[in-house]
């Protein structure tokens, strides 16, 4: 079988205080890697918090930045994935960056949706594709934040052999029960594994809501934070369930591709 270890960092971010939400990852990371994880996913902008006004600031910090991180990957043995600002030809994005251990280029993910309530559409660039990133048992789909009220994404991904979703976020606690019930459907439509970490506690003028979760093809939880606090969530994935759940339930041979493409 194979079995693949992931960590969840669940954390309160300080917004517009990079050094203090990178000296919390750095040493996450390390715990995560102490207790044999593969990969270490983190909240949406995790290193300053939405403050995009700033934008072009942490843009230019995070590129200097994530050659270190490139660094701890490496000689902590665990990949580390998270949403950053970055920027492009004088455009930010709302960039989902999976960095690997063993020196492979980064997966690069520009969040598709850019979500209104935010403002995003007005200081960020939109991405122009799904990405996904390579694993030993096959393929994760990136996504960030508002990307999981859009199940055509995670569709995409299953039909292109995807088993898994990652999903970064700032989700608030006033619809965290949108969180909770939209990870569970794309875990259950697509017979995949959807991991999803959330910041928590009162960011700027938001109150993020947690409950990072990882759940199985069946839509149980293998593991889940509660609303308030900080931690490091790690589980074990067995992605023999995957292929259990697409034998049990043939939902992928019985889609009508006629009606609905």
């Amino acid at each position: 079988t194979m079995i693949f270890t992931l960590s969840l960092a669940q954390f309160k971010i300080e917004i517009g205080r990079p050094a203090q939400n990178i000296a919390k990852a750095k040493w996450l990371i390390a715990e995560a890697a102490r207790a044999g994880s593969e990969l270490i996913l983190f909240p949406e902008l995790w290193t300053s918090g939405y403050d995009l006004a700033n934008a072009s600031r942490y843009a230019a910090e995070n590129a200097e930045l994530l050659p270190t991180l490139a660094k701890i990957s490496r000689e902590e043995q665990i990949a580390i994935g998270g949403s950053y600002l970055t920027e492009r030809q004088g455009k930010y994005f709302n960039s989902f960056i999976l960095l690997r251990p063993d020196g492979q280029p980064p997966a690069t993910y520009d969040k598709l949706h850019l979500f209104r309530l935010m403002q995003e559409e007005q200081w960020l660039g939109a991405g122009k594709a799904g990405q996904t990133a390579r694993f030993d048992w096959g393929e994760a789909g990136l996504s960030v934040c508002y990307d999981l009220r859009f199940p055509e994404l995670y569709r995409r991904y299953a039909l292109d052999g995807a088993q898994a979703a990652w999903v970064v976020a700032e989700w608030p606690v006033r619809r965290i029960t949108h969180w909770q019930t939209l990870l569970r459907a794309r875990a259950i439509e697509n017979q995949m594994f959807v991991a999803g970490v959330n910041a928590v506690g009162e960011i700027g003028e938001a109150v993020y809501g947690g409950h990072s979760a990882i759940i199985t093809p069946w839509g149980e939880a293998l593991i889940e934070g509660n609303g308030k606090d900080e931690a490091l969530l790690t589980a074990d994935l067995d992605f023999e369930l995957v292929a259990q759940a697409r034998r049990t339930i043939p939902v992928f041979e019985d889609r009508r591709k006629d009606i609905y493409g």
